[in-house]
């Protein structure tokens, strides 16, 4: 029998552009999309299984694969938990993405009876920060949902955008976190896309960002685990020496390496903050996709970066953020502009 390693594949899926909330820093333009209707929706989790299932036992490669379920508010779509009860059915994990101000005991109580692994409930920080980015009564809102999902048993993911409006009250969080029960805080850069162009003068130099994930790595333990998906905080917690890595990328930004994101109209996206389409699930095959969009070949070749990130020796592990670089130079595969490790 053949050694098999696991490898993750994860899809991102908006199901809706709906919202109740209007944050500022929204990657969405408010733009409504249409839908894609329940019967579509429910063929398109068979065609993912399918594909995952064709992969598997492919080069020795077992594949872990999961959904993140998210919006707009994933909630108001009428026939969520059908979608979510049928993608466990067909063995993905699934995670939830939510602004939590709609999720009440029963709500709760059915996502954890659908077995959803994970719900991520998004929080700018403490009470006056969260609610001038997010709405007022927003704070509140979402607690009162972080507290029933806790009280559910389930696994509770706080995250919060980054940007010069809540950096310096991220100290103020795993503590917080740790009080609502939730069991993780996440964290990611603020991409200036959508509504959120409108926050550009507010994104973080390299050197701020430098500093503030230099104070976040050095935080003490508070009852929650800090999690970050960002390549360059990664930096503060890897073990690997700066000697070039080589030319196949095995870790950093997730475009191209190990996901994309479906958006409402079926639309195929790298990632959803990179709003360049590569397909669509109601007229391509995402197997042909994954294995031959021009735009993901260009992703992982390192020969097509730019500046210093084409340069730098930890371009396996990192390559940047692909959005961060799209929203600020309209260019996918121009250097990362908040590199702090650049020269």
């Amino acid at each position: 029998m053949p050694l098999h390693t696991e490898r993750d594949f994860f899809i991102q899926w908006h199901l809706t552009e709906r919202c109740n909330l209007r944050c500022r820093h929204c990657y969405q333009t408010g733009r409504r999309q249409d839908e894609l209707a329940t019967a579509e929706a429910l063929a398109f989790i068979d065609e993912a299984a399918e594909t995952v299932a064709a992969w598997s036992g492919l080069y020795g490669l077992q594949f872990a694969s999961s959904f993140s379920i998210t919006g707009g508010e994933p909630l108001l779509r009428p026939d969520l938990f059908e979608l979510l009860a049928a993608m466990r059915a067909r063995g993905f994990g699934v995670n939830l993405l939510s602004n939590g101000t709609l999720i009440d005991r029963g709500k709760a109580e059915r996502l954890r009876e659908l077995g959803v692994g994970a719900v991520q409930v998004s929080l700018e920080g403490p009470p006056a920060v969260n609610d001038a980015v997010r709405g007022a009564g927003s704070f509140e809102a979402a607690v009162r949902g972080v507290k029933h999902l806790a009280a559910a048993g389930l696994a509770v993911t706080l995250n919060m955008t980054l940007s010069r409006l809540n950096a310096g009250a991220f100290e103020e969080m795993p503590g917080l976190a740790a009080s609502l029960g939730a069991r993780r805080l996440g964290f990611a850069r603020l991409v200036p896309a959508g509504r959120g162009r409108g926050l550009l003068g507010d994104a973080l130099t390299p050197g701020e960002l430098e500093r503030l994930y230099r104070r976040i790595a050095a935080l003490p333990e508070q009852g929650v685990e800090l999690v970050c998906g960002d390549p360059l905080f990664a930096r503060f917690r890897e073990e690997t020496t700066a000697e070039d890595q080589g030319d196949i990328p095995v870790a950093g930004c997730a475009a191209g390496l190990s996901g994309f994101t479906v958006v409402p109209n079926g639309t195929v996206m790298p990632c959803r903050r990179l709003p360049i389409p590569i397909g669509s699930i109601k007229e391509d095959s995402i197997r042909e996709l994954w294995a031959s969009a021009p735009l993901l070949e260009r992703l992982r070749d390192r020969g097509r970066y730019q500046g210093a990130c084409g340069d730098c020796p930890r371009w396996a592990l990192c390559r940047g953020c692909r959005a961060v670089a799209y929203a600020f130079a309209g260019d996918p595969l121009a250097a990362d502009p908040q590199c702090f490790l650049a020269g």
